[in-house]
Formats: structure tokens, sequence, C-alpha cells
């Protein structure tokens, strides 16, 4: 397999495809990242280890920051089994107070898919987008070439991978999208040793629920869960996506969240929200969360980190799909605007983007967290929110699943004419 694809060409004669950027990662923040660059005339290769469909431990859970995304994208709802539209939440306190926030105005708020479906879906649209894809393959190693060490070769990336058909990838730029143990950031030493992230979160999907949880979006704030929280997320046929996540305190421990479980799935509340025939489906999954996108590098010469591999998750909530295709598509923007021999311009521009976008929200959450990290924080925020009527109720609904930045309010760089009043995703779907 000969290829020569760049839009910049490479002066190549020995390996198996030349391209101008290589993705390795296939999940929301690898797919929104390649799909920009192919739309924008981009040669772009993606490599994932899996074969998709492939699950992925998590909550199943869209704000509208990935809405947004995912409509700005063109992935249609439709076409991603499971998907469920979500109008509202209701939160419980740690003393017991139920407080449903309505999720209304034009347009979608919130939803869930099932990350098998939603991940599956997306990298369809690259490959119709003109990414070619690789899967089952995976990432062995990278190799910078600066063209002072190699005259055939200037200024590109050799990205080898275990496929023989595929071979080594000659690239202009590398986007890690693979994880938290990401293989890319490894191999151009900028791991943190020893770190295993901000959250942890548990899974499992159940069939059969009866309950009010078969058509709502249910957070739990529980005493001994704190600063963390439980939820259930519904989907089509009486099915729901039931976990917990957990803040790492250093004094929670890994081994003992199989038994939160069992003992999370017998609470009162949660058998009666979920209804008293449900069954669990499966086997639970638990997974790691990273949560420090202002403390991590997330560039290194021509790679550039992204999702879970720039550790862009919600510090305070936990969710990262919505900053995942923020990411991606913010690395994109960044290589397109710099061309294939600005390197440092494409660095510097997703640095500034990435900071503009997340850190400020970062912060705001960090110290949020630290207050509804406590029983009588949480429940004098839901008290509040309870007492503020339907107005009150629906922007808080729509601040908490990021209509708007978290910290838009102290943030004047991002002010625009429609801050607060602006419509959710995909209007002439919801009506």
């Amino acid at each position: 397999m000969k290829r020569s694809e760049a839009t910049y060409p490479l002066n190549l004669q020995v390996f198996d495809i030349t391209t101008d950027v290589t993705v390795v990662g296939g999940g929301p923040s690898g797919a929104a990242a390649a799909i920009v660059l192919a739309r924008a005339g981009r040669a772009v290769h993606l490599i994932d280890k899996s074969v998709f469909p492939r699950d992925k431990c998590c909550g199943d859970g869209l704000t509208t920051l990935a809405l947004r995304e995912l409509e700005a994208l063109g992935l249609a709802p439709e076409h991603v089994e499971g998907w469920f539209d979500i109008a509202g939440a209701r939160l419980r306190s740690p003393s017991g107070r139920e407080v449903v926030v309505p999720l209304s105005g034009a347009g979608l708020f919130a939803a869930v898919a099932p990350r098998a479906s939603l991940d599956h879906e997306l990298l369809r649209l690259a490959r119709r987008s003109g990414v070619e894809i690789h899967e089952g393959c995976s990432f062995a190693g990278l190799r910078d070439v600066d063209g002072s060490s190699d005259d055939h070769l200037p200024d590109a990336v050799l990205v080898d991978t275990d496929r023989a058909d595929v071979g080594t990838i000659a690239t202009r730029y590398v986007i890690g999208a693979d994880g938290m143990w990401s293989n890319v950031r490894k191999a151009v030493g900028a791991q943190l040793d020893g770190y295993r992230g901000e959250w942890h979160a548990f899974r499992q999907y159940a069939r059969n629920v009866t309950g009010t949880a078969a058509g709502e979006m249910i957070v739990w704030f529980e005493p001994d869960l704190l600063p963390g929280y439980a939820w259930s997320f519904p989907l089509p046929g009486n099915r729901a996506n039931i976990g917990f996540g957990v803040l790492r305190d250093g004094t929670r421990r890994v081994q003992d969240m199989a038994a939160t479980w069992r003992d999370l799935l017998q609470r009162p509340h949660v058998v009666a929200a979920l209804g008293a025939g449900f069954e669990m489906e499966g086997r639970h999954t638990a997974w790691p969360i990273p949560a420090r996108i202002n403390e991590l590098s997330i560039t290194r010469g021509r790679v550039l980190f992204v999702g879970d591999a720039a550790a862009a998750t919600d510090v305070m909530t936990g969710e990262g799909i919505g900053q995942a295709l923020l990411t991606g598509r913010l690395a994109a923007e960044a290589i397109i605007g710099a061309g294939a021999l600005r390197p440092e311009a494409a660095a510097s521009s997703y640095e500034r983007s990435v900071a503009k976008h997340l850190f400020a929200d970062h912060r705001m959450s960090k110290r949020l967290g630290a207050i509804l990290g406590h029983q009588r924080g949480i429940d004098a925020a839901l008290g509040i929110v309870a007492a503020s009527g339907p107005w009150g109720q629906r922007n808080f609904a729509r601040w908490m699943f990021e209509d708007e930045p978290r910290a838009i309010a102290v943030s004047p760089a991002r002010w625009h004419r429609k801050m607060f009043k602006q419509s959710g995703a995909y209007v002439d779907r919801v009506r």
C-alpha cells in the first residue's frame, strides 16, 4: 500500500502512507478533529486499536455544549441507536429533598446516547467526510524528523503502527486522542507518572426500568459519595444507564467501589426510581477520569493532545464528551490556520484557544466543587433552586448542562449578545 495523499507534499520514498494529519484515537475528540480537518481539505488518517462499535465506560449524557458541537459536525441523532432526548432533570439532595429542573426553550439542551452507538456514528461520519480510518490498528511509536537528521523527510513525524498493511505513516501533525493512558503522550515523554485522574466512575446498564427513571434523568447526591454523585440516565425501551462517580481524595479505595455499588442499588429511593422489577445487564465497568486541563501540557512540537489525553474533563461533574468534541475542533482549527510548515503557530493557537474556552471554567468548577462537596452546601444550593421558581430552575438547569460556559459571568471576553438566551441544539428537530 504505497500512497501519497498529503496536501503539502512530503519528499518520501519508503513510507506506506503520507498524510497531513494522523489522529490516534477514534473517540469523540479524535473523530471531531478528523472531520473538521477533512472538510477543510486536509488528508487525514485515523487509527484506533479497537474495532467499532465498541463500548466505553461513560454516563452517556450529552450536555448542551456536546449537542451544539455534534450538530455543527452534522451528526444526525436519528442515526444513533439508543438516542434519548432529555427535557429536564430530577435532583435529590443528601437530606432527601427532590427538585425537578426543566431544560426548556427552543431546541435540545440535553440527551443520552450510548457511547457504543455515538462513537460508531461519529466514525461513520468521519469516513463519509473523507477520513481514512484504520480500525484494529494500534499506535506503536513515534519518531520526529526535523530535516536536520534526514534530508529526505523535512518537518514530519513518523507514526509506527502494528498493522503490516498500514505500516508507518509519515505525517505533518499528530493529534493524540487516545485517552487518559495516552501512548502518544508516553512516546513524546509528556506523561505524568503515577497520575490516575481526578474522578473514578462506575457504570452498568439496567433493563425493565418502570419507575420515574424510565423517562427522567436523575442525579442523587448521596452523603457517602460526596463530593461525587450517582445517576440514572434513561434510554429507549425501558433501559437506563446507572452509575456513580467519586473524586479521588486519597481516602477512597477503588477496591471498595463494587461493594458501594451493590449497596447503592438497594437503597429505597433508588429502587423506587428504577421500579421494583429492574434488572442489571451484563457487567459493571469502571474507569478513571482526568480533569487537569490547565496543569497538563497539551502540545509537544507537531503533536496536539485532545479530549481525555488533554485531561479536558469538567472537574466538577466528571463530564467530558462536550470538552472532548470542543478540544478536537480547536486542535483541527489551529492546524488549519497555521498550515503545514508552521507547527509552532499551530501549537500556540491551540493553547490559546483551550485557555480561552476552558481554563476559567475549570477554575470555577473547582471552586464550586469545594462548596458542593459537602452536604450542607448541596442542601442549601438545591433549597435555593427549589425556591427560585420556574425562571430560576430553568436557568439553573441550563447552566448546569453547559448552555453557557460555566464561568461566563466572570469571563467578559466570551460575552455575546445572546448570552443566557441561546437556543439549544437541533432546533428544527425539537419543537
